[in-house]
């Protein structure tokens, strides 16, 4: 610990170091004495080295790379929320994880390795380690039936004996006030310590004789589980890793592939891919539904207001023209698509929706005063640009700064503002030179028009 904390504060862009090594006090983060968590603070990224200030992924590779010379331990880098969720929603520390469910903790640990020589080969995967169950040395002492009844020795007879020798056994209980306390009784240490001294301890026959331990089974060590993951009543190992440099999609995707074409299980085990992956699949299909029950009561509010479904379909085409400009931002500016600019993608609907509103609606109460089509569509193309232009802007430079900001917290945030900057700013555009030109294309003679109200001002 002292080691990697050391390897951290040598980085100038690091302020200071905090560890844990365990678990807290509290008790709320549960974990083995061989976890260690260290918070790394760092400094603005103005006062960053050149080569990472652009990019803070370069940042945690070159950590990565200097911590990675530790031999015997595995990393993971996270945000401090992130990682509690993370492990809450997978049970498994690290961003992402696949557990390969099965009954023998060998077999599983072997084909943990298989999956991970698999995921080296994967672009944009990192942080990439087996959580291993095998490797604490145990002693094991298994009774010899026929030797032991040539004594008159039972199996329980037996056990009986270890149990005493060297868990400890109760024998009374001692009582002091209301408080009961088991009197325990066991060899002291120097005749327990070790497998030779464990083997000679002494059990009594019914003849009255006395014969080792080691004369009536077998002492020998093995190696056993340090730990056993379990979910749903059966037991896993886990594998953690990250994704960086690549989008979380199409690399879990070719990883799952890859997995299942290079390594085989036996009957009755099966994979499960954990994490953030099965997060965004869960949203995802959440927002299948939600997204065509949005378009759909759009849809229906527009019928409801025009009472045309000409008209309501022209307005439906400034929601389609939206996500030009949203998908054209993400683009440009490297991100990808997410749950959150799925979000934005819904918040984008309702305003781009507006602007054809006001749009179609300006230009029927033109034709309602006398105006031919071609004649109404220009004039309320040059007449609405200046409402739907402040509708845009107060959206657009509101959500501006949150859209190119690269401070903490801003990872959730960002996507959502850069969908809405980049849809409305191509709506703008398209509302005014897209939509009066298909306007002219449906529009008829004897179209449903709102009534003319001759007290109403005329247009300039």
């Amino acid at each position: 610990m002292k080691q990697a904390r050391l390897t951290f504060a040598s980085f100038p862009e690091v302020t200071q170091v905090v560890s844990q090594v365990g678990r807290p006090d509290d008790g709320t983060d549960p974990s083995l004495f061989s976890n260690t968590e260290y918070f790394v603070d760092l400094k603005p990224k103005e006062q960053w080295r050149p080569v990472f200030r652009e990019n803070k992924e370069e940042l945690i590779r070159a950590m990565d790379r200097e911590v990675e010379k530790i031999p015997g331990l595995l990393w993971n880098f996270s945000q401090p929320i992130a990682d509690n969720m993370e492990e809450a929603v997978s049970g498994v520390k690290g961003e992402l994880a696949i557990k390969i469910f099965g009954t023998d903790l060998k077999e599983l640990e072997g084909k943990g390795d298989e999956i991970v020589r698999v995921m080296q080969t994967i672009r944009g995967v990192q942080d990439l380690g087996l959580f291993r169950v095998i490797g604490q040395p145990n002693l094991n002492i298994t009774v010899d039936r026929a030797r032991a009844s040539r004594f008159g020795l039972s199996v329980s007879d037996v056990q009986d004996a270890i149990e005493t020798a060297v868990g400890g056994k109760a024998v009374t209980q001692v009582l002091e006030g209301e408080q009961r306390y088991d009197l325990v009784v066991r060899y002291q240490e120097q005749f327990r310590r070790s497998r030779e001294s464990i083997g000679d301890i002494r059990l009594l026959t019914t003849t009255g004789e006395r014969v080792s331990l080691a004369q009536v089974a077998n002492i020998d060590f093995r190696d056993g589980a340090s730990q056993i993951y379990r979910e749903n009543n059966s037991r896993y190992v886990a594998i953690k890793y990250s994704v960086r440099g690549r989008d979380l999609g199409s690399t879990v995707e070719e990883a799952i592939r890859t997995v299942g074409e290079k390594v085989k299980l036996p009957p009755g085990y099966h994979l499960e891919w954990a994490g953030e992956y099965a997060s965004a699949k869960r949203a995802n299909a959440r927002l299948a539904l939600i997204v065509p029950v949005t378009v759909a009561g759009i849809f229906f509010l527009l019928y409801s207001m025009f009472k045309s479904f000409k008209w309501a379909s022209l307005a439906m085409v400034s929601l389609a023209l939206s996500p030009i400009g949203a998908l054209f931002a993400l683009y440009f500016t490297g991100t990808h698509f997410s749950v959150s600019s799925g979000i934005g993608t819904l918040a984008l609907f309702g305003v781009a929706v507006e602007t054809g509103v006001i749009m179609i609606e300006y230009i029927n109460q033109l034709r309602a005063r006398g105006y031919g089509i071609e004649d109404a569509a220009l004039e309320g193309a040059v007449l609405r640009l200046r409402p739907i232009m402040m509708t845009m802007l107060v959206a657009t430079l509101g959500l501006l700064p949150a859209a190119i900001s690269n401070g903490i917290g801003s990872d959730s945030q960002k996507p959502f503002a850069i969908v809405i900057v980049g849809g409305l700013s191509a709506t703008l555009l398209l509302s005014v030179y897209v939509l009066p030109t298909i306007y002219t294309w449906i529009a008829r003679e004897g179209d449903v028009l709102p009534a003319y109200h001759p007290g109403l001002s005329e247009p300039e």
